[in-house]
């Protein structure tokens, strides 16, 4: 199964923001776009008062994460970094009011409540190192380190139903392989329960503690699914999926009663369905497909409702079933958005969710299941951002160098039209196999709000759109993927709202790759470029992956490439080695810590670009690793963008 190994979320680039009283005459669209229609000329549309933000503005926006309830059901456990840095905090259900549980440097991301108590579960690593352990805050509000060691990675598995234990993934016996422990919940005692010497990865772990699904890449086109008995003598893991077929296999979740195992395949299919697996027979029934692919399945914690969510054109479709009635469960009207973040109660009488679109950042939500509305907890959005101000994408398609049509979302600045063209940006997302899906994004709607035209592709290769565009970009990497990247510039100059001379490109981990390749490999195409901890050099890349991604090394290389025999189309394909051909202006953005792309790749690109006598800026981050959590980092990140767009790019 392909995996996004260097993927970068919008979220991870997410800025916070301080209002500017610049104020200019704005814009509206006089038309909308729908579904996958593309945007032609527009005319130009009546005047709007329009006020544009600073970064510290935008950035005054709450980041929320996490939504596990309560065991007496009256509040909810989040991370927000409210505080510049993500922290715990538990709300109150009934008024949203807000108590502060830690108070790290790094960032803190919720696991879960202790289901009988107030304890906590949650992990945290160090400056963006990846090596997350996991912690638990203890009824007096003392903080135990669950996983300590150096070079230890960890990560939480899950409760017994009876709540007496709980098991944890850790790399301490091998930097390689994630072992499953089983912890006690009073003591904290521990037994190794599945020594893990075959690459697999955690997919779900039944409500009594038996039985364990585990997931195993054979390909970027082939994983396979296991099922290991915890009570059998052998502890060996029986395959699952059919022998000898090639489909992408994942697990989602086992039935509430542990009899059934849900899983996801492509093998008869160009999305993702679902499948289920009975255990005692053996019997695979298909539950569930759809036209995109199924991204969740699972139940609440009682086994009444299930939810399902769907990858729908890069949104994501959320639906939730009565399991006693069979009848999908009537929400009350909600804002316009995508629900993410589906928990219940212990009881199924309460549902938390979070709230989401591309003008709205996500809002946690409750709701007393019957009742006729919802109430909001969080006020996420900047209260001094007026939401008349934030653009939603469109969904738009074009045709790329020989044919195939490209997705992406298009976002037009409120003074943009015929009269007054706006320039462009690409923005390509993380990888290889990632996706630019709608949602909040303070880095994006910063870039708009002050006149540029954002144009997110999901460029052949990206996940979301069927297996076999998923797989086009297989061992083609800055190649065809790179041209979908110069069609999309063909694309925007077809608009007479977008500047036809002044496009650039932008783009995280595999994104910022793709920027480089763009400047080195077609250098006259794109006005500047902003390569944010991009891959320069695949061949050391290739070479010095994490330990932790052993797993995985076998479909990275079916993917990439194997260095040990693909070096020299990997050194072909590195834009480091051909540095001498860029010719305009780039922004380098780089974590010290970062694990996957290493300080050094953006730091000999730097010195080889400089070294052409073209403009070069480069901000490193000391505390950071492969995306940016702390909040003056982001803000500084988004102001550095905007400052040498605003010199190179702009009028």
């Amino acid at each position: 199964m392909k995996k996004t190994m260097l993927a970068l979320s919008l979220s991870a680039l997410a800025v916070m923001g301080c209002q500017s009283t610049s104020n200019e005459s704005a814009t509206a669209p006089t038309a909308s776009q729908s579904g996958a229609e593309a945007l032609g000329p527009m005319a130009k549309p009546r005047l709007l008062a329009h006020t544009r933000y600073d970064a510290k503005t935008f950035y005054d926006t709450t980041s929320y994460t996490g939504s596990s309830i309560s065991a007496d059901g009256r509040s909810v456990l989040v991370g927000s970094d409210e505080s510049g840095i993500y922290n715990l905090y538990s709300l109150n259900l009934a008024d949203g009011s807000k108590t502060q549980l830690t108070n790290f440097e790094d960032s803190t991301y919720p696991e879960r409540w202790f289901p009988a108590d107030d304890r906590v579960l949650f992990s945290k690593d160090q400056g963006g190192n990846e090596l997350n352990h996991v912690y638990v805050r203890e009824l007096d509000g003392s903080i135990r380190d669950l996983t300590p060691g150096d070079n230890t990675r960890a990560s939480f598995a899950g409760f017994t139903e009876d709540g007496k234990s709980f098991f944890i993934l850790t790399n301490e016996r091998d930097p390689k392989f994630m072992d499953l422990y089983r912890y006690d919940a009073s003591s904290y005692e521990r037994t190794r329960v599945f020594q893990n010497d075959q690459g697999f990865s955690l997919g779900d772990i039944d409500k009594s503690g038996r039985f364990v699904a585990l997931n195993k890449s054979v390909s970027n086109k082939d994983s396979d699914i296991y099922l290991l008995d915890l009570r059998s003598r052998s502890l060996k893991p029986v395959m699952v999926s059919e022998s000898g077929l090639e489909a992408a296999e994942e697990v989602k979740s086992f039935s509430p009663d542990g009899r059934t195992l849900y899983y996801s395949s492509n093998a008869k299919s160009e999305f993702d369905e679902v499948w289920a697996y009975d255990i005692a027979s053996g019997k695979r029934t298909k539950v569930a497909s759809e036209y995109w692919d199924i991204l969740y399945y699972g139940f609440s914690e009682s086994g009444r409702y299930q939810a399902m969510a769907v990858n729908a054109d890069a949104r994501t479709k959320v639906s939730i079933t009565d399991t006693q009635t069979g009848k999908a469960l009537a929400l009350p009207p909600l804002p316009a958005g995508d629900i993410r973040g589906v928990s219940f109660s212990k009881d199924d009488k309460t549902m938390v969710f979070y709230l989401n679109s591309d003008i709205s950042p996500s809002d946690l939500y409750v709701w007393r299941v019957g009742e006729p509305s919802v109430k909001r907890l969080t006020n996420a959005l900047s209260a001094d951002i007026d939401r008349n101000s934030l653009v939603a994408s469109k969904v738009v398609r074009y045709k790329s160098f020989d044919g195939l049509e490209v997705p992406g979302l298009l976002y037009q600045p409120k003074l943009a039209h015929g009269a007054k063209p706006a320039p462009a940006i690409l923005w390509v997302h993380g990888g290889p196999g990632g996706q630019s899906r709608s949602g909040y994004s303070p880095t994006i709607q910063h870039l708009v709000n002050h006149g540029y035209t954002v144009f997110a592709v999901n460029n052949r290769g990206s996940s979301g759109y069927g297996k076999t565009f998923f797989h086009l970009d297989d061992k083609n990497h800055g190649e065809g993927d790179l041209q979908d990247m110069v069609w999309a510039k063909k694309y925007l100059q077809s608009l007479d709202w977008v500047d036809n001379d002044r496009i650039g490109i932008v783009g995280g981990s595999y994104g910022g790759f793709m920027v480089a390749a763009a400047l080195a490999f077609t250098p006259e195409e794109f006005k500047v470029g902003i390569d944010i901890f991009g891959v320069t050099n695949w061949v050391r890349t290739l070479n010095s992956i994490p330990p932790w991604w052993e797993s995985f090394r076998k479909s990275l290389y079916d993917e990439m490439g194997d260095p040990a025999t693909d070096g020299e189309r990997h050194k072909a394909i590195s834009p480091l080695f051909h540095a001498s051909n860029i010719v305009r202006p780039l922004m380098v953005i780089q974590g010290a810590n970062d694990p996957r792309v290493l300080q050094v790749e953006s730091d000999e690109l730097v010195e080889k670009v400089r070294a052409n006598g073209v403009p070069v800026e480069y901000v490193l981050f000391d505390d950071e690793g492969h995306g940016f959590t702390k909040k003056a980092n982001r803000i500084a990140a988004s102001e550095a963008y905007l400052k040498f767009l605003d010199t190179y790019l702009k009028p």
